[in-house]
């Protein structure tokens, strides 16, 4: 079925907007600014990054209050049956606050890794939330999963070892990443999908039967994740880490004040930060737009696409340098994915079989049910 005009551009919006959030935070930290102790060094607030991305998530929350009482004003009950003010509006929001708290940690720990690694590998490694998703939904969902699921499991490791080897022998110095940087960075990506992954699973159990409209639960999220970290700022500004988690001028966990030092003195990081903020707002309602109008597998591939996009304009602008294993390991990450998700796959292991079997014995082959025809020689 032909993709409407709509749905064409809420895939593009998708795309785009997701492309420029990765990117977008990738930029803020390949910049450099003087900070204040009056040293010019890298932008390096992942801390900061996170509540700008929690912004962004809040501003889902204000642009639901504004559809709904827009088409409250109608008088017609449409705010009722509207795709995206429809459902359970009068709920308590603090049974959000566990995802959200997952959220904040997650997020937080993968901008930590992203300013150690490579932007490309940063949107790869966040595929992995597909192992841990399976198996928590089969220790606390009493999920079974087929076969099909666990092969796509396996494909997603593999694709995900060959990613990581390719860090690991690359150390092309791009953005200057030394290469236990990049492993650390790797690694810190994938811890952040276990936390995320407890988050999806929490979600299926205790809020998916709500019904709560998605951009409203997204922007109570963002609400509660900016909140406490914002919070957090306090004592992490106080916390002295070393390397290579402590590039501000205190040498600390976070130093918002510095982080507001280097926005001031450099033009270019309000531009990046702007789009964090900007782009994961239009991504959350691309993103729930395309679940609703097509399908969530559809919303999977174009998540793969955006990969592609972040991967392509990273060896573009020379945040990395090509290898071949990149490919690879690609492949074999969206490969598990869409056979995790049922998408492509068996539909073109059906069409191949029914073409051999059609070829080979003259069978054919309709919902499961084979048929031999007439005039099939080997029947003579």
């Amino acid at each position: 079925m032909a993709w409407s005009q709509y749905q064409l551009i809420l895939a593009a919006t998708m795309v785009f907007t997701g492309s420029i959030n990765t990117l977008s935070t990738k930029w803020a930290d390949n910049l450099e600014s003087e900070g204040s102790d009056g040293n010019v060094r890298a932008f390096s607030h992942p801390f900061v990054q996170a509540c700008a991305m929690f912004i962004g998530e809040m501003l889902c929350l204000a642009a639901f209050k504004m559809i709904y009482y827009n088409l409250k004003k109608r008088g017609d009950g449409s705010e009722d049956t509207h795709e995206l003010t429809k459902g359970n509006r009068d709920f308590n929001p603090f049974i959000l606050f566990i995802p959200a708290m997952c959220d904040m940690i997650a997020t937080s720990i993968m901008y930590i890794g992203l300013n150690l690694t490579y932007a490309s590998s940063f949107q790869m490694f966040r595929g992995s939330v597909i192992i841990f998703v399976g198996v928590l939904s089969v220790a606390f969902l009493n999920r079974v999963l087929k076969g099909r699921e666990w092969t796509g499991i396996l494909f997603v490791i593999l694709g995900l070892a060959i990613v990581g080897v390719s860090d690991f022998i690359s150390n092309d110095g791009g953005i200057a990443h030394s290469r236990n940087n990049v492993i650390t960075g790797d690694l810190l990506i994938i811890l952040a999908q276990i936390i995320t992954s407890v988050q999806m699973v929490y979600e299926e159990r205790f809020v998916a039967g709500l019904d709560i409209p998605a951009l409203q639960a997204v922007g109570w999220e963002g609400f509660f994740g900016f909140s406490v970290l914002g919070t957090l700022l306090i004592p992490f500004y106080y916390i002295h880490v070393g390397p290579p988690f402590n590039h501000n001028a205190r040498g600390t966990l976070e130093d918002f004040f510095d982080a507001l030092v280097q926005i001031r003195n450099n033009w270019q990081l309000i531009f990046a930060i702007s789009g964090t903020i900007i782009s994961i707002a239009f991504f959350n309602f691309a993103g729930i737009s395309v679940t609703k109008e097509i399908s969530a597998t559809t919303r999977m591939v174009l998540d793969s696409v955006r990969t592609l996009v972040v991967w392509m304009v990273a060896l573009t602008v020379g945040w990395q340098q090509f290898h071949p294993l990149q490919i690879l390991g690609f492949g074999g990450l969206l490969f598990g994915m869409c056979l995790y998700n049922n998408v492509f796959v068996m539909q073109c292991w059906s069409t191949a079989r029914g073409f051999y079997m059609r070829r080979r014995y003259g069978y054919e082959e309709t919902q499961g049910i084979i048929t031999i025809r007439a005039d099939d020689p080997q029947i003579a």
